[in-house]
């Protein structure tokens, strides 16, 4: 087997009392998609700039193709590339000379340099667009400059952060897709932060991050099946009250959350006409479906994903 691309040992760091990362761990694989799904202030953005260089851990260490953290950021520089939350484009620039001028910082020139960015350019379909301001471009087709730009010194590795904000769901699609394909023609690494779980769903692997903790880490599909059977969600007046009598008549767990009462049980289909007739009164509404990620956090954390966040963006709001 091949030593992984990515090794995250015990990742600590601390702003004052808050603590961002506490003891993150996990691997990742040549040639994966991983992705790091969190509500903001999870600490996706620490972990980010931490394995990215641009800031030194707490403790613990991180070793990206055999390279410590804690050593030196030049061997590791060399070999990866950067897709940044916040556009790293000139907008007074066009497409092509972005490029170049990125090539630049790492020694590029001349022919060879420009023979490499419009080669990029025209992979990411943007051969046509090379002399437009990239003001002028779409928030996707920006994107894919941020990503031709990122790769132009051939990294094997590519971090993004948040790539997917600000794009609209057509957009975010697209660039999925341009996202696997260059996994697939470049066999490149990629590891993405995200708070959308549709991006998370199409990664090989997942790593649910919640105030500084790795709470979840597997196969999105598998970690959607240990959720465990179908999810029943009941709108009614009293949900404490409702919850409990519900395991007290059926002997199942059920969880009180949001106005809502929300049960994991198989064959949904079966249970959910007992509850009607056993407690017709109660009941507003009632859905079920097969389990998501957000029910995988539910599980692991027992808050919802965007309370979480609105919780966070709260707490930051006050300081």
């Amino acid at each position: 087997m091949t030593s992984p691309v990515l090794e995250v040992r015990e990742l600590r760091h601390a702003y004052g009392e808050r603590i961002a990362l506490d003891g993150i761990c996990f691997e990742v694989a040549e040639g994966e998609i991983f992705t790091l799904l969190g509500p903001n202030g999870g600490g996706k953005t620490t972990l980010f700039r931490i394995l990215t260089t641009l800031m030194a851990p707490g403790g613990g260490d991180a070793r990206i193709f055999g390279h410590s953290i804690l050593s030196g950021t030049a061997p590791i520089r060399k070999k990866i590339g950067v897709v940044f939350q916040e556009p790293s484009l000139d907008p007074k620039l066009t497409a092509l000379e972005n490029m170049i001028h990125h090539g630049h910082f790492y020694g590029m020139r001349g022919r060879p340099l420009r023979g490499e960015a419009m080669a990029l350019l025209d992979t990411f379909g943007l051969k046509g667009r090379a002399g437009d301001l990239t003001e002028t471009l779409s928030g996707g087709l920006r994107r894919r400059v941020e990503v031709a730009k990122a790769l132009l010194p051939g990294p094997a590795l590519l971090f993004a952060d948040e790539p997917s904000t600000g794009l609209d769901p057509g957009a975010r699609l697209e660039f999925a897709a341009e996202l696997q394909r260059l996994r697939a023609e470049r066999g490149t690494t990629i590891v993405l932060t995200t708070h959308f779980m549709e991006e998370a769903d199409r990664s090989d692997r997942v790593g649910i991050l919640h105030e500084g903790n790795l709470v979840a880490l597997g196969e999105p599909g598998k970690l959607k099946e240990s959720v465990g059977g179908d999810v029943v969600v009941i709108q009614t007046h009293d949900p404490e009250s409702l919850s409990g009598k519900l395991k007290e008549r059926f002997g199942h767990e059920a969880q009180a959350m949001d106005g809502s009462v929300r049960i994991e049980i198989p064959r949904a289909h079966e249970f959910i006409p007992r509850v009607v007739e056993a407690f017709p009164g109660e009941v507003k509404s009632l859905s079920f479906g097969r389990p998501t990620l957000e029910d995988v956090f539910i599980q692991k954390t027992g808050r919802k994903f965007w309370d979480a966040q609105e919780e966070e963006a709260s707490r930051e709001d006050r300081k």
